[in-house]
């Protein structure tokens, strides 16, 4: 009995905490809901006025009138561009490289492995410096280019792949050799319909970082055209200093899209942490 109310207090806290710390993360997101449907120009960070009707969509359409003080279906379509296109070409490469590092043999494929994990330790600030003066040197400044190319490797993506590769049967692969599949074949038939679901997973990873990343942007995309969603928002503040009604719509309207990833693909990016822990 003693053991059963141990066990039914412990649930009972660990309900409450996981409970109280979803309310605490959830309010900063209900404020910018509600805020966004107020009229701009709307006191928004009183609690009681932020509540009290009238409801609109005057902010919204003020966030998408055309103009320049107004670009948002632009930098969403770079953002959605630039994740998509960052997106397939990292798990592409991370797939081939953490296939080579697991099932090919080949001298220094340990040294290769220590060199890439290594990339986890390497913040992105440290070396933003040279990279920018690389993009400046090679005239890719306010391109696709720069905003795609230097983030189309990661390596917690080719951990997270080599990983689950490990896991794969040892037979599967010499079967394949036996029947004459190449390297490529092999890796086509066999290591991606078996990795599809930490592919996913990887794939919304490198999707929300991608779709949330504010430095290099806002470093290489100096025209407002070329601006993401991230770089783009904040101008709203300052063009909208004494209205935060227009400025939360905009915020609104660029989280759909990510949060709409999420929703549908959050089984696979459960099923894929699950199945590489597994492995």
């Amino acid at each position: 009995m003693k053991k059963k109310e141990k066990r039914t207090k412990g649930k009972f806290w660990a309900y409450f905490l996981g409970y109280s710390l979803a309310i605490i993360m959830t309010i900063p997101l209900l404020w910018m809901i509600i805020s966004s449907f107020k009229a701009p120009g709307s006191t928004v960070t009183v609690l009681k006025e932020l509540f009290a009707p009238p409801y609109t969509l005057e902010s919204f359409k003020k966030v998408l009138e055309p103009g320049e003080s107004a670009m948002m279906v632009r930098w969403t379509f770079n953002s959605v561009y630039i994740g998509i296109v960052q997106t397939s070409v990292t798990v592409l490469l991370s797939s081939w490289a953490a296939y080579a590092v697991s099932r090919i043999p080949f001298k220094g494929k340990k040294i290769v492995f220590v060199l890439i994990l290594a990339g986890l330790m390497v913040p992105m600030e440290s070396i933003v410096v040279p990279l920018f003066n690389m993009i400046v040197d090679l005239g890719w400044v306010n391109s696709y280019k720069a905003l795609i190319w230097p983030g189309m490797m990661l390596p917690l993506a080719f951990l997270i792949l080599k990983q689950f590769i490990d896991g794969i049967p040892t037979e599967l692969f010499e079967a394949a050799k036996i029947d004459g599949a190449g390297i490529f074949t092999i890796w086509w038939k066999i290591v991606v319909p078996l990795s599809k679901s930490s592919m996913a997973a990887v794939s919304i990873f490198i999707f929300v970082q991608s779709w949330n990343n504010l430095l290099w942007p806002l470093l290489v995309a100096q025209e407002t055209k070329m601006m993401t969603l991230p770089v783009g928002i904040p101008t709203f503040q300052s063009i909208f200093a004494t209205d935060l009604a227009v400025p939360m719509a905009s915020n609104v309207l660029a989280s759909i899209p990510a949060l709409l990833v999420f929703l549908l693909f959050q089984r696979h990016i459960i099923k894929g942490i699950s199945m590489t822990g597994i492995k």
